[in-house]
């Protein structure tokens, strides 16, 4: 008799369950009697992982093997390892292939197999098979039809285990056949009680109050002795915290767990199995029980590719990764897995078994806990991470492990993601090659295939900076600082407006990261670098799937020693929308503690009490508030007098007096000339002689750098400039241009010319890759008519490129006509996003419909106006200076409501601590601050970036030009996932259209194959697909159409490899479709049918 020491299962109530893994011969000490008949062919009469173990042993003595495969499994590794194969079953399900006794024996004896190894599961336990054998000739490894029948019904076998004097659990003498029955056991002997079928194998019979663990130990002689049996089997007992043993049952085959006897007792039990079948003695084998020993602790870990998170449900799939964990003391008994291949919802989710040894169980499971950290299994989910929790909790390394283990230890749940960042890289790139660029693209032109050159960078830390007088003294102490400072200061927009206003604000962290040190060690003496806020924020989780929050964090480690500055839309922080004050509050707050120090607060619409919330929340934070006056109009035109010189000093009048740190004229369209440059920033000189004056243009008309010369002239002290090869047109000044007008002035900025020029040829090259969004692709040069349509900078580009891809390129003029006509409608509004977005808007919509400015008026009440239009008139983004519009407002909105006051002030707080909850319920527990607040600002864009994140991985990594067009064939390259990790990649081909709308696109991974299957988005457009479900809408699950269902009613069963799962409504409603039959085979997220509330 063998001993087993190892597995894990389930039990119950307080006991364990010990298996014992035994080989006997009846009668085995006395002289043998049976015939020694070698084997010559040995036929496994089943699959993967235990079929693979016997070929092994047959091939070790010398034995010619045969398989059998069912036709779902013609890709199955079994079949390989075998000297033949053949099919069975064929038309059968699959399952039923496996079990067809007529069609295995046949095969059989069509091929000269002398004895059938049945492994464990299907067939293993069945006397009729092993009598089928017996009658035709073959034997059966294993033990006699009479003991198999005996030991398979588990009433009778433990009536021989009762007299044989082997202690069992309490339970009824024969099968329970009324509730009755049951009933009067569980009252005498209580709770919790077992109903295991009479003829149950693996689990699947049995149903308990409670799951619970298992481990196995030892079992009787007497219970073989007294059934006559041969050939290995296994005891199962219960075991009680006093080491009392209590009869289960016996399974008359190999254990799933007999490679850990094998471990601790060296000895081949599969050897074992086949010498005893040839009619060889224990004793011959040299396996006398006093001379087994047990050498040290074994482990083993089923490696399956079931999900510990939805309660070990079975995942299906392609094996897109597989790499195994190896090294001393770590034995692999592997079933079907290799890259390639497919997991099917048929048969055990078994992927490999492993098998740890070492002298005591720490050092096992240290092995263990290595070599499972080695592994790389990509396509599927695993549990993998489940059993790394239980290796490493120390009452499982101390072997106090009771049957209410995983019940009170929830923690084991708590599993650590898996990255999988290489392979979602794959699964990017792939696409790309297949479907192009995930972002949007304006223009038909292709990223740049030159790299820019990141200019030299000096040694060690950069030179102190501006940032430094802020850290030191606050915002105050830095204000008084930028007052007193001789020369002229500049504020550096490449990193944000600039971008925004050439290259639809495309431009990525990557391209932002490589040249932030430069700026660090070469601009320190600028006043700020913008570089975040505005729409760059939903810019980059929508179109540059990044995260906006990690672009902030990189870039302030980057570059610590020159003030950060943002763009906040006042009250609608970095949105297009009202939000609660306590949101707009935790914002700024957030922003702050992630390096943000200067805050430009604006409000579309000079709105005070909108600009006043702003800045209350920017002051609360930390952060220097920057006061904006949004300039419109011509103060030096004494025709146009809504916007008047003295609008303007009022307006800056209630600015100071809230507390601004600084005063900003923000010229969003580039309409200060130098005359009225001279009047309005001399007058707010003269008004405000401590007051820092900071000045924001375009350069749209071409007279940027006249115009903010004339403001450092009348008494500004910081003025917005752009890197020369990112300046011009619709973005701000050169700064080239204003280091060299000032360089041995009063105003000179202190800034090398030399360093510009370095910078500039950087940005140059850099701005070709992306090429596919620059504005110059349709408009050459900028205009002059910016003075009459007063078209903010950005947007001049959007509606550029809006009116060619339209196909009214010819029209721009028109459109930029109707944009003068729509602004006159609108009351003359002074234009930034939003309120420039609603003018746009109306303009488009007007030359759509060919309408005038006068029909539009007279058919006001009639026509359907754009939504954004509507909701300006009814008060959303607050009242525009000289109030709304009449009587065109009036009419329509006929008896729509109006918002009276400031917007948002009627909002319910934010619970942020419920969307926190929310969101970890949904994404994971890696939710961060920063992640609750994008999702506070833009809900659906941050739930996309999220599902694309997890779909593809970092793609911030990846180069502009990688990003946007994706690799060419035969194209090699690196990636940085992190410091230290740098992956080599070659694209190496692109496969033909298969069945499922897919195409295999191939790899080569630091040397190894690798592929992915993508979707070919447009072929899939003409093929028909089983509908999937879609994780964020509820009521998805079903039973007959038009029926009403209740919440948690049970709807249908799903059955995958051995595994039920009842699928309950998640809310009650009536079923609107049913997707599915009875029978389906159904993939991962297929739809089954939609229910509504």
């Amino acid at each position: 008799m063998l001993l087993q020491v190892g597995g894990m299962r389930s039990a119950l109530g307080l006991l364990a369950v010990r298996r014992a893994c035994c080989l006997s011969r009846s009668n085995h000490t006395s002289p043998r009697t049976l015939e020694y008949k070698p084997i010559k062919k040995v036929m496994v009469a089943n699959r993967g992982e235990i079929a693979i173990r016997v070929f092994r042993a047959c091939t070790e003595l010398g034995i010619r093997t045969v398989a059998v495969y069912s036709e779902q499994d013609t890709g199955q590794m079994h079949r390989q390892k075998a000297d033949e194969a053949y099919l069975i079953g064929k038309g059968l399900p699959p399952v039923a292939a496996y079990l067809d006794i007529p069609d295995i024996i046949k095969v059989a004896k069509e091929n000269d197999v002398d004895a059938i190894h049945p492994g464990y599961g299907f067939l293993s336990e069945r006397s009729d098979f092993a009598q089928a054998c017996a009658d035709a000739g073959v034997r059966f490894i294993g033990p006699s039809p009479e003991v198999v029948r005996k030991m398979g019904d588990k009433v009778e076998a433990r009536a021989i285990a009762i007299r044989a004097g082997v202690p069992v659990v309490p339970g009824t003498d024969g099968p329970v056949t009324c509730l009755s029955e049951a009933q009067e056991f569980s009252n005498t002997y209580g709770f919790p009680i077992i109903f295991k079928a009479a003829y149950g194998g693996g689990g699947r019979g049995m149903r308990v109050v409670k799951e619970y663990e298992v481990s196995r130990d030892i079992c009787e002689a007497s219970l073989y002795g007294a059934v006559g049996y041969e050939n290995a089997g296994t005891v199962e007992f219960l075991v009680d915290k006093h080491g009392r043993h209590y009869f289960i049952e016996v399974n008359s085959r190999l254990q799933v767990e007999h490679t850990v006897t094998e471990q601790i007792t060296d000895v081949d039990l599969v050897h074992a199995q086949l010498h005893v079948c040839e009619g060889r003695s224990l004793p011959e084998l040299g396996l006398k029980q006093d001379k087994i020993r047990i050498n040290g602790f074994a482990i083993q870990c089923r490696v399956t590719t079931e999900d510990p998170a939805r309660g070990f449900q079975p995942d299906t799939g392609r094996l897109e990764v597989f790499r195994t964990g190896e090294g001393m003391g770590i034995r692999l008994d592997s079933a079907s897995a290799f890259q390639g291949a497919v997991i099917s919802p048929h048969y055990d989710s078994l992927l490999v078994k492993v098998i740890a040894s070492g002298n005591d169980l720490p050092a096992a499971a240290a092995k263990m806990n290595r070599a499972l950290a080695e592994f790389r299994v990509r396509g599927v989910k695993t549990n993998i991470p489940f059993l790394q929790n239980v290796l490493s909790n120390d009452q499982f390394l101390y072997g106090t492990v009771d049957t209410q283990f995983i019940d009170e230890n929830q923690e084991l749940f708590n599993l650590k993601p898996v990255q999988n960042r290489a392979q979602k890289l794959l699964h990017y790139l792939g696409h790309v090659m297949v479907n192009g660029p995930t972002t949007p693209i304006p223009v038909k032109a292709k990223p740049s295939s030159i790299d820019p050159v990141i200019p030299p960078i000096p040694l060690g830390e950069p030179p102190v900076g501006f940032r430094e007088v802020l850290l030191r003294e606050g915002p105050e102490g830095f204000a008084k600082a930028v007052r007193a400072h001789k020369g002229l200061l500049l504020m550096d927009t490449t990193f944000r407006d600039a971008h925004q206003s050439l290259l639809a604000t495309r431009v990525r962290t990557h391209d932002l990261k490589q040249v932030a040190p430069f700026v660090a060690h070469n601009f320190s003496n600028l006043f700020s670098v913008e570089n975040w806020g505005g729409a760059t924020f939903d810019v980059a989780m929508r179109f540059l799937c990044e995260c906006p929050w990690k672009r902030l964090q990189e870039l302030r480690a980057l570059l610590p020693n020159v003030p950060f500055q943002m763009l906040l839309r006042g009250a609608n922080a970095v949105g297009y929308t009202n939000y609660p004050d306590n949101a707009v509050f935790k914002f700024c707050e957030v922003a702050k503690e992630n390096g943000m120090d200067i805050f430009r607060v604006f409000d579309s619409l000079n709105y005070l009490p909108n600009l006043m919330l702003g800045m209350e929340a920017a002051g609360a934070a930390g952060g220097v508030v920057e006061a904006s006056i949004s300039y419109t109009g011509d103060v030096s035109d004494p025709m146009r007098q809504k916007y008047s010189l003295d609008y303007y000093l009022k307006l800056a009048d209630e600015l100071v007096r809230a507390g601004t740190h600084i005063l900003n004229v923000k010229d969003m369209a580039g309409l200060l000339k130098p005359e009225s440059s001279r009047m309005l920033i001399g007058a707010l000189r003269d008004r405000f002689p401590d007051m820092p004056i900071h000045v924001h243009t375009h350069d749209t008309a071409g007279a940027g750098v006249a115009a903010m010369l004339a403001c450092a002239e009348a008494g500004a002290d910081i003025v917005d400039v752009a890197v020369d090869s990112m300046a011009g047109m619709t973005s701000q000044p050169s700064m080239g241009a204003i280091v060299a007008c000032t360089k041995g002035t009063k105003f000179n900025t202190g800034i090398s010319l030399e360093n510009v020029y370095d910078y500039s040829e950087y940005w140059e090259v850099a701005r070709g890759l992306y090429a596919p969004f620059d504005c110059t692709a349709t408009m050459k040069s900028g205009n002059a008519d910016v003075y009459e349509n007063e078209i903010p900078g950005g947007q001049y580009t959007n509606l550029h490129f809006q009116a060619h891809s339209m196909g009214l390129g010819h029209k721009f003029k028109e459109v930029k006509k109707s944009y003068t006509e729509a602004n006159k409608l609108l009351g003359d509004l002074i234009k930034v996003t939003p309120s420039s977005k609603i003018v746009g808007d109306l303009a488009q919509f007007m030359v759509q419909n060919s309408l005038t400015r006068a029909e539009v008026e007279e058919r006001a009440d009639e026509l359907s106006f754009p939504l954004s239009v509507v909701e300006f008139l009814q008060g959303h983004i607050g009242i525009p200076h000289g109030g709304f519009p009449e009587p065109f407002r009036s009419k329509v909105l006929k008896n729509m409501p109006r918002v009276e006051g400031r917007p948002g002030a009627s909002l319910p707080a934010m619970d942020f601590q419920a969307l926190e909850k929310q969101l970890r319920e949904t994404h994971g527990d890696d939710i961060t601050p920063e992640d609750v607040m994008s999702a506070a600002m833009y809900p659906k864009v941050f739930q996309e970036f999220k599902e694309f994140t997890h779909q593809f991985g970092p793609v911030d990594c990846l180069n502009t030009r990688l990003f946007l067009d994706g690799p060419k064939i035969a194209e090699e390259f690196e990636v940085e996932l992190e410091r230290g990790k740098t992956l080599h990649i070659k694209a190496l081909a692109l496969g033909d259209l298969n069945k499922a709308g897919q195409r295999e696109v191939f790899f080569e991974l630091n040397g190894a194959l690798r592929s992915v299957l993508v979707k070919d988005t447009v072929a899939m457009k003409e093929m028909h697909f089983h509908p999937k479900a879609l994780k964020d809408v509820r009521g998805q699950v079903g039973v007959k159409q038009g029926q009403t269902v209740e919440k948690g009613q049970p709807l249908c069963v799903l059955t995958a490899m051995k595994m039920e799962t009842v699928v309950n409504s998640p809310l009650s409603g009536t079923v609107v479709r049913i997707y599915v039959n009875a029978d389906s085979s159904l993939e991962g997220d297929d739809l089954i049918l939609e229910i509504t509330e």
